[in-house]
């Protein structure tokens, strides 16, 4: 879930205030609790805040103090507040950041509080699941939603240019072409956003290829292959047409947000961005979605965020009482009511499609999940990840081959891999 424009737009607020988390007064199990919950928000605080008030409407002598801020601040302030014992109590979790909190012993354990209190985890996606299992024998989470992709797309847009909608067996030929006539250099409207994001872009595409981004034992790169690098290219000729703005024009204004402006008419990415664009009703009534285009095979990648708890807690039995319930049954249904949220638990989807009764197709996304690939988090997947503005930059700018930056690339990620492997 490339998350990060999505969440950048949460509201700042802070992190790390209050009397909670591992800086927080010790308190009487037999008295009032105050816990924190720290998120990365935008459209879903509201549904977390009913959530919390669920929560301590069940349990009335625990309160949860909902802590927010923008995406690459709260990562870096988790970070320092892990490590200084001011941590959350409770907060999110992707799976390609989990590694060095486990390793690290800052998660809390909620193994045995899963047994006890009999959780099927039959109930949550396995995929999903699996990205956060550090082979340890520990469970340190439950996910609360889930990801897969899919090409949001302007049909005023293909109206004006006389372009027919995407059809569900359509191909990269297909969705080339089709960028290609919805391309207007004078209008200032291009036909697709191509930036250089992995989980709503090129990881989809590499698996469609039949490629890989890390080898099956995980300690290599597999991005270099031959298959991986058509994935990749596929995203880099979209930009070659100029069927898409520059990687300077979209660091420029997110793809998102051009979408929304009607500048561009296709976007691919996640479910995560159903609820933003159905709130904006200069738009809703021209949005749709369409399955991935096709290529060796169908592919997207899946993930989802999970609700995990800080081992400095002052309250562990609080804390793993409400990392449950924030994952279960009637939190995930508090989500799905809202839109916020594809939730993560079985038999909510339903409720997640009627909040948006104008969004006919939403279905698609939870179709997706017959093929969908577990995103690849082999190692200390934020580190390499983070370096593929570096290496693949200059193939997206036209300004070297994709084998020639995949092949730097692997190397990079073969370092980090070693490092922690």
């Amino acid at each position: 879930m490339n998350r990060k424009s999505l969440l950048s737009i949460a509201v700042v607020a802070a992190l790390l205030a209050g009397c909670s988390g591992g800086g927080g007064e010790k308190s009487s199990s037999d008295g009032p609790v105050t816990i924190t919950y720290g998120i990365w928000a935008g459209t879903q605080t509201p549904a977390m805040q009913e959530i919390a008030t669920a929560f301590t409407k069940a349990n009335p002598n625990i309160t949860v103090k909902i802590q927010e801020r923008p995406y690459p601040e709260f990562w870096s302030t988790l970070q320092t507040g892990a490590a200084g014992g001011t941590a959350p109590d409770a907060f999110w979790m992707l799976a390609q950041q989990i590694r060095p909190y486990a390793a690290g012993n800052q998660l809390l354990d909620i193994t045995d509080t899963v047994k006890q209190e009999n959780v099927d985890l039959g109930n949550y996606p396995k995929a999903v699941l699996d990205l956060y299992d550090q082979g340890d024998g520990k469970l340190y989470g439950l996910p609360k939603d889930v990801d897969t992709n899919a090409v949001w797309y302007n049909k005023a847009m293909f109206d004006k240019a006389g372009v027919a909608y995407p059809k569900a067996d359509w191909t990269w030929a297909d969705f080339r072409e089709t960028a290609k006539k919805l391309t207007d250099p004078a209008g200032g409207t291009w036909g697709v956003a191509a930036p250089l994001d992995y989980q709503g872009g090129y990881y989809n595409s590499i698996f469609q290829a039949g490629g890989k981004v890390i080898s099956d034992d995980g300690k290599t790169a597999a991005i270099d292959s031959p298959e991986a690098q058509a994935g990749i290219k596929f995203w880099t000729d979209l930009q070659a047409d100029k069927s898409s703005p520059t990687l300077q024009q979209l660091s420029d204004t997110e793809g998102e947000t051009m979408f929304e402006q009607g500048k561009v008419a296709m976007y691919v990415s996640g479910a995560y961005w159903a609820l933003k664009l159905y709130d904006n009703k200069a738009i809703r009534a021209k949005v749709d979605v369409a399955p991935l285009p096709t290529g060796v095979k169908q592919a997207t990648v899946t993930s989802g965020i999970e609700n995990v708890g800080y081992a400095g807690t002052k309250h562990p039995e609080e804390t793993k009482k409400f990392l449950l319930f924030a994952s279960g049954e009637e939190a995930a249904n508090i989500q799905a009511k809202s839109g916020a949220v594809l939730p993560a638990y079985k038999g909510t989807e339903k409720t997640w499609m009627n909040a948006m009764p104008e969004f006919k197709n939403l279905q698609t996304f939870i179709d997706a999940k017959a093929y969908s690939v577990p995103l690849p988090v082999q190692g200390n997947a934020a580190e390499w990840q983070g370096l593929q503005a570096k290496y693949l930059t200059p193939a997206w700018d036209g300004k070297t081959s994709v084998a020639d930056a995949t092949a730097q690339y692997a190397d990079a990620i073969d370092k980090v891999l070693a490092e922690n492997g």
